[in-house]
Parts: structure tokens; C-alpha cells; sequence
């Protein structure tokens, strides 16, 4: 018997994805609840699981597009695994490409153990391999020599199957050689949307300097006790999320988004925490930020941003958020001005600690400073709104007591 795996319903407004990498081979046996492969969204990368047991066989390649509910794999019930699952590929008759010198190709071609030294560095494809490639439109001379996986650089025919045209190629241009490869879906929509934000939105950006002293000073005594009992580290956005938190109930325009000619006001905070991840920048949201004490928070950002960089975020834990904070200060990043996370109205900009020389009481002292950026939509938000946000924010930031912390 066999039963089909279907591309899943990820989100109300994702249509199509991407077949990403693939986990198994077909012909493997795999396990229940067992990952087959990965799928791209427009939103996130989600996996795809065994729903039975037996033999996987797929239907389709590595970089293959696909609607929602479109067959994926078929999976053999009742196959028996084993014990060698990989079918050996023919190392016989294979063709070199990608040569250096055409004298030196023809020496390996009658001696297909490679060139001594550093005449040329060959490229050999199974016959199977060089089947599927041509079968692609994909030129061998134009492979990467490290996309070989096989023994001395050759490429197999579970390479081939994994390529996918002008997903990546190699050109010379002067003497000098580049590198082509096709965008991922998730970074072709995060450049569509950081496009239509700057096109259709008024965007301003306002800046202010936060004394960190204080917050730097509680975080270095009491991090090792809260990692202790809440099991995460203690950073420093939680102190953010949660000063941002109290003033954006005080100024609910910055929490508020723009609907054709309604203004449409919060009353939460859901707050979108920028994580960077290998596939690119995605937001997942802390829900009900204003209700939640700084532990919550951060055991919250370090579940989802976990969840992220491992490609298994959910859209559904990206979706509604309402306002954002990005932190380019892990990057060392010392001012920028961030863009806004449309529909949202807003987004604060957190930046790197540098020690530098301020005046205090009329004496110049070195403290730990931070510069902060807000990002508004000028349409809804007006500079007496974004300043005072600052303002307030710098304050709690200031005077850290005041946010409660429950540690």
C-alpha cells in the first residue's frame, strides 16, 4: 500500500513553496514522524515528516515549486528496511569538464585518478548524473567544483538531482570569476516587502542615548541566578520588550496600524522580536507583551528565536504582530535607521554599548551608552509621539526598578 505525503497548508496566504533540501533518498525506509525534507515559504521554512512508515519514493527535486495540497512523495507501507539502502552509482565512463587546460583534460581522461599537482583540478559526472543535468539545461562546465560529492570530486546522481537551473553558477568576467545563485522565496519576499515599505509609507526616523549603567550592572549580578531558575539567559531586550511595552499603552498610535482610512488601535502588545537567521531576517511575536513579567519575555525570545534559526518557526508565530524591536547591536552595528515591518507603525532600532565620555551632574564620566532608533509611519505617528516614546523608553531603560522585574 501507499500513501501520499501532500504539500501541507502552512498560512491563509501562502500559496506556493519551494521544495527544499532533501533528508532522505528515495528508496530509504523511513520512520514515523521521521523528516523527509524541508519547505520553503514565503514566511518561513517548515519540515515535512513521515506520516507512516516504510519506503519513501519523491516526486520531486530540490528547488522544485509547488501549490498547496500538490504530491510531494509517496511512502511504500509495510517495505522492510535494509541493510544497505543506497544504490551504488557507476563510477565508469565518466567525462571530465570544468578544465583548466584542454592537454591536461586529455591526460585525465585516460587517467581519471586526478592530475599530480596543481596542473588542473578536473570534474567528473556519473553517466546518471550527466543525464539528469542535461535533462536541466544545466552546462557541467558551469558547475562548482565543490558540488561534487563523490569520490575525487565527482558528481553523483544524488547531486545532480539536488541542482537546480542558474540556482547556482559560475561565470569568468575579466579574468575573474563570479558566482550566480538564484534567490531563496523567503529572501525574494523579504526584498519585495522591505521594497513596498519604503514606497508606500512616510518614514521617519528619530534617535535618542540611553545610559545603560544600570541594567548592565543588574544584569552582570543576577545572571547567573536567573539562568539558574527560569533557564535562560538574562539579555538585554528583555528590558526593552517590556519598557516598550508600558509606553506604547501610553502612546497607543505607535501601536496602532493603518487600515484604508481607519486607524486601527491595539489594545495589546503583540511585540515582533527581529531574529537572524542562515535563511534570512524573520520576525516571530511574543504575545501579550504588556501582561508579561521579564522572565516570561525572555523565556519567550529564546524559545522563538531557537525555533528560527533551526528553520522551524511557525507562520502562525510571525503573524500579528504589532510593533517590532531589531537589535543590530549583536553585530556591532552603532546607529542605523531600521525599516518598518509593514503594517506595523513602528520599530525601535537597539544598537551596540560603547564606553564613551558623557556629562553627568556636571562632571564628564565614562559610561556604557546605547543609541536607539525609532522608525515610525509619519502618516499616523507625529514627531511629539516618537520623541516622547523615546523619551519614556530611555527612562525605564534608566531606571530599571520601575519595570518590576521579577528575578
Amino acid at each position: 500500500m501507499k500513501i501520499e505525503i501532500l504539500v501541507p497548508r502552512i498560512g491563509e496566504s501562502i500559496n506556493e513553496v519551494v521544495i527544499g533540501e532533501l533528508k532522505k533518498k528515495s528508496g530509504d525506509y523511513v520512520e514515523v514522524d521521521e523528516e523527509l525534507l524541508e519547505v520553503e515559504s514565503e514566511k518561513a521554512t517548515l519540515p515535512v515528516v513521515a506520516t507512516k512508515a516504510g519506503r519513501v519514493h519523491y516526486l520531486v527535486e530540490q528547488g522544485d515549486t509547488l501549490k498547496i495540497g500538490d504530491k510531494i512523495a509517496e511512502i511504500e507501507v509495510g517495505a522492510e528496511a535494509t541493510t544497505s539502502q543506497q544504490k551504488a552509482v557507476p563510477v565508469a565512463s565518466v567525462a571530465p569538464v570544468a578544465p583548466v587546460a584542454v592537454s591536461a583534460v586529455e591526460e585525465c581522461a585516460q587517467d581519471c585518478g586526478g592530475c599530480p599537482g596543481s596542473v588542473c583540478t578536473p570534474v567528473f559526472a556519473s553517466p546518471a548524473a550527466a543525464k539528469i543535468l542535461r535533462e536541466k539545461n544545466i552546462d557541467l562546465e558551469k558547475v562548482p567544483l565543490a558540488l561534487g560529492s563523490g569520490r575525487k570530486g565527482m558528481i553523483t546522481k544524488e547531486d545532480a538531482l539536488k541542482m537546480t537551473p542558474n540556482s547556482s553558477s559560475s561565470e569568468v568576467i575579466s579574468g575573474r570569476s563570479v558566482e550566480r545563485k538564484k534567490m531563496t522565496l523567503l529572501r525574494r519576499t523579504i526584498a519585495k516587502r522591505l521594497l513596498e515599505v519604503k514606497n508606500s509609507t512616510a518614514m521617519l526616523t528619530s534617535f535618542n542615548e540611553v545610559d545603560m549603567s544600570r541594567v548592565v550592572t543588574l544584569r552582570k549580578v543576577f545572571k547567573e541566578s536567573f539562568e539558574k531558575k527560569y533557564g535562560v539567559s538574562l539579555g538585554y531586550m528583555s528590558f526593552f520588550a517590556k519598557a516598550c511595552a508600558e509606553v506604547l499603552k501610553e502612546i497607543p498610535e505607535i501601536n496602532a496600524m493603518i487600515d484604508g482610512e481607519e486607524i486601527v488601535y491595539h489594545h495589546y502588545v503583540d511585540m515582533g522580536i527581529a531574529v537572524s537567521t542562515p535563511r534570512g531576517l524573520v520576525v516571530p511575536v511574543v504575545r501579550d507583551t504588556q501582561i508579561l513579567a521579564i522572565p516570561e519575555i525572555e523565556q519567550g525570545i529564546s524559545k522563538l528565536a531557537q525555533k528560527a534559526r533551526e528553520g522551524k518557526i511557525t507562520p502562525d508565530e510571525m503573524k500579528g504582530g504589532t510593533f517590532t524591536i531589531t537589535n543590530g547591536g549583536v553585530f556591532g552595528s552603532m546607529l542605523s535607521t531600521p525599516l518598518l515591518n509593514a503594517p506595523q507603525v513602528g520599530i525601535l532600532g537597539m544598537h551596540s554599548i560603547t564606553d564613551r565620555a558623557v556629562v553627568v551632574e556636571g562632571q564628564v564620566v565614562v559610561r556604557p551608552m546605547m543609541y536607539l532608533a525609532l522608525s515610525y509611519d509619519h502618516r499616523l505617528v507625529d514627531g511629539k509621539e516618537a520623541v516622547t516614546f523615546l523619551k519614556r523608553v530611555k527612562e525605564y531603560i534608566e531606571n530599571p526598578e520601575r519595570l518590576l522585574i521579577a528575578i
